[in-house]
Protein backbone atom coordinates (compact mmCIF):
# COMPACT_ATOMS: atom_id res chain seq x y z
CA UNK A 1 0.00 0.00 0.00
CA UNK A 2 1.98 2.86 -1.23
CA UNK A 3 0.53 6.79 0.17
CA UNK A 4 1.50 9.76 -1.26
CA UNK A 5 2.12 12.40 1.42
CA UNK A 6 2.90 16.12 2.42
CA UNK A 7 4.85 16.73 5.85
CA UNK A 8 8.63 16.62 7.02
CA UNK A 9 9.96 13.33 6.73
CA UNK A 10 12.38 13.43 9.66
CA UNK A 11 8.83 13.69 11.77
CA UNK A 12 7.69 10.52 10.59
CA UNK A 13 6.86 7.27 13.06
CA UNK A 14 7.34 4.82 10.77
CA UNK A 15 9.13 1.73 11.53
CA UNK A 16 11.75 2.81 8.79
CA UNK A 17 12.88 5.52 7.48
CA UNK A 18 14.63 5.35 3.95
CA UNK A 19 16.76 7.73 2.12
CA UNK A 20 19.04 7.39 -0.85
CA UNK A 21 22.85 7.96 -1.11
CA UNK A 22 26.16 7.09 -2.50
CA UNK A 23 28.59 4.93 -1.38
CA UNK A 24 31.20 7.12 1.26
CA UNK A 25 28.56 10.11 0.97
CA UNK A 26 29.68 12.74 2.79
CA UNK A 27 25.85 13.56 3.53
CA UNK A 28 26.18 17.36 2.62
CA UNK A 29 23.24 17.93 1.06
CA UNK A 30 19.52 17.67 1.30
CA UNK A 31 18.21 14.52 3.68
CA UNK A 32 21.11 13.89 4.31
CA UNK A 33 22.36 16.35 5.53
CA UNK A 34 19.33 16.65 7.72
CA UNK A 35 20.11 13.41 9.20
CA UNK A 36 23.32 14.02 9.81
CA UNK A 37 22.92 16.87 12.24
CA UNK A 38 19.99 15.22 13.87
CA UNK A 39 21.43 11.70 14.03
CA UNK A 40 25.47 12.02 14.17
CA UNK A 41 25.98 8.96 15.34
CA UNK A 42 24.31 7.73 12.47
CA UNK A 43 26.81 9.33 10.20
CA UNK A 44 30.15 8.10 12.55
CA UNK A 45 28.49 4.32 11.29
CA UNK A 46 28.11 4.99 8.33
CA UNK A 47 31.18 6.53 7.37
CA UNK A 48 32.65 3.63 9.34
CA UNK A 49 30.56 1.14 7.51
CA UNK A 50 31.74 2.71 4.11
CA UNK A 51 35.67 2.54 5.39
CA UNK A 52 35.38 -1.25 6.12
CA UNK A 53 32.72 -3.09 3.86
CA UNK A 54 33.27 -0.40 0.57
CA UNK A 55 29.76 -0.83 -0.28
CA UNK A 56 28.54 -0.78 -3.97
CA UNK A 57 25.51 1.05 -5.94
CA UNK A 58 22.71 -1.00 -5.69
CA UNK A 59 23.20 -2.54 -1.85
CA UNK A 60 22.05 -0.65 1.58
CA UNK A 61 22.74 -0.36 4.73
CA UNK A 62 20.85 -0.28 8.03
CA UNK A 63 21.13 1.78 11.55
CA UNK A 64 19.37 1.58 14.42
CA UNK A 65 20.17 4.34 17.25
CA UNK A 66 17.49 6.55 19.63
CA UNK A 67 16.38 9.33 18.13
CA UNK A 68 16.43 12.76 19.93
CA UNK A 69 12.52 11.86 21.54
CA UNK A 70 14.18 8.75 22.67
CA UNK A 71 12.63 6.27 20.86
CA UNK A 72 13.98 4.12 18.84
CA UNK A 73 14.87 4.65 14.69
CA UNK A 74 15.91 2.85 12.33
CA UNK A 75 17.27 4.01 9.08
CA UNK A 76 17.94 2.63 5.97
CA UNK A 77 20.37 4.24 3.24
CA UNK A 78 19.76 2.99 -0.45
CA UNK A 79 23.06 3.22 -2.69
CA UNK A 80 21.23 4.85 -5.17
CA UNK A 81 23.95 6.93 -6.25
CA UNK A 82 28.00 6.10 -8.12
CA UNK A 83 30.29 7.29 -5.39
CA UNK A 84 32.68 10.23 -5.24
CA UNK A 85 35.47 9.71 -7.78
CA UNK A 86 37.77 11.33 -4.76
CA UNK A 87 37.54 11.85 -0.88
CA UNK A 88 35.78 14.71 -0.45
CA UNK A 89 34.11 14.60 -4.00
CA UNK A 90 31.05 15.21 -4.87
CA UNK A 91 28.75 11.94 -4.99
CA UNK A 92 27.94 10.90 -8.30
CA UNK A 93 24.24 10.36 -10.20
CA UNK A 94 21.40 7.93 -9.48
CA UNK A 95 21.08 5.61 -12.15
CA UNK A 96 17.80 3.41 -12.57
CA UNK A 97 19.21 -0.21 -12.09
CA UNK A 98 21.01 0.93 -9.09
CA UNK A 99 18.02 2.65 -7.45
CA UNK A 100 16.02 -0.73 -8.46
CA UNK A 101 18.14 -2.98 -7.22
CA UNK A 102 18.78 -0.79 -3.43
CA UNK A 103 14.52 -1.61 -3.49
CA UNK A 104 14.87 -5.15 -3.86
CA UNK A 105 17.27 -4.99 -1.07
CA UNK A 106 14.80 -2.85 0.92
CA UNK A 107 11.63 -5.27 0.19
CA UNK A 108 14.12 -8.34 1.70
CA UNK A 109 14.96 -6.40 4.64
CA UNK A 110 11.41 -5.51 5.39
CA UNK A 111 10.76 -9.24 5.03
CA UNK A 112 13.32 -10.54 7.01
CA UNK A 113 12.91 -7.60 9.92
CA UNK A 114 9.24 -7.43 9.77
CA UNK A 115 9.15 -3.58 9.88
CA UNK A 116 5.39 -2.38 9.68
CA UNK A 117 5.83 0.76 7.98
CA UNK A 118 8.09 2.78 5.61
CA UNK A 119 8.79 6.41 5.09
CA UNK A 120 10.94 7.64 2.39
CA UNK A 121 11.13 10.81 0.22
CA UNK A 122 10.99 10.70 -3.44
CA UNK A 123 14.34 8.78 -3.73
CA UNK A 124 16.91 9.49 -6.15
CA UNK A 125 15.31 12.96 -7.55
CA UNK A 126 17.26 15.43 -5.51
CA UNK A 127 21.06 14.91 -5.43
CA UNK A 128 20.77 11.60 -7.31
CA UNK A 129 19.17 13.88 -10.36
CA UNK A 130 16.54 11.27 -11.83
CA UNK A 131 13.27 12.16 -12.63
CA UNK A 132 10.35 10.95 -10.48
CA UNK A 133 8.51 9.77 -13.23
CA UNK A 134 11.55 6.97 -13.98
CA UNK A 135 11.29 6.28 -10.34
CA UNK A 136 8.07 5.48 -8.94
CA UNK A 137 7.38 2.75 -11.42
CA UNK A 138 10.39 1.28 -9.58
CA UNK A 139 9.39 1.83 -5.79
CA UNK A 140 5.67 0.52 -7.34
CA UNK A 141 7.20 -2.91 -8.57
CA UNK A 142 9.14 -3.64 -5.62
CA UNK A 143 7.38 -2.27 -2.68
CA UNK A 144 3.42 -1.88 -3.98
CA UNK A 145 2.54 -5.46 -3.09
CA UNK A 146 3.72 -5.30 0.40
CA UNK A 147 0.74 -5.15 3.05
CA UNK A 148 2.25 -2.68 4.92
CA UNK A 149 1.86 1.07 4.62
CA UNK A 150 4.72 2.17 2.19
CA UNK A 151 4.86 6.31 2.83
CA UNK A 152 6.18 8.49 0.14
CA UNK A 153 7.12 12.32 1.30
CA UNK A 154 6.10 13.68 -2.11
CA UNK A 155 6.00 17.18 -0.75
CA UNK A 156 8.38 18.32 1.89
CA UNK A 157 7.04 20.71 4.67
CA UNK A 158 9.42 21.40 7.32
CA UNK A 159 7.67 20.82 10.92
CA UNK A 160 4.14 19.83 9.68
CA UNK A 161 3.80 16.05 10.86
CA UNK A 162 1.78 14.37 7.69
CA UNK A 163 -1.37 11.75 8.87
CA UNK A 164 0.14 8.74 8.33
CA UNK A 165 -2.22 5.50 7.72
CA UNK A 166 -1.79 2.84 9.42
CA UNK A 167 -0.87 -0.84 8.34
Amino acid sequence: MIHSLRGDLLLSRADLVVHGVAPNDDFKNGLALALRERFPAMYKDFRHHCHQNHPAPGELWLWQGVGPDGRTMRIAALFTQEPPAHKGGHAGRAHTEFVNHALRELRKLVDREGFRSVALPRIATGVGALEWEQVEPLVRAQLGELSIPILVYSDYEPGVVAEEPQG
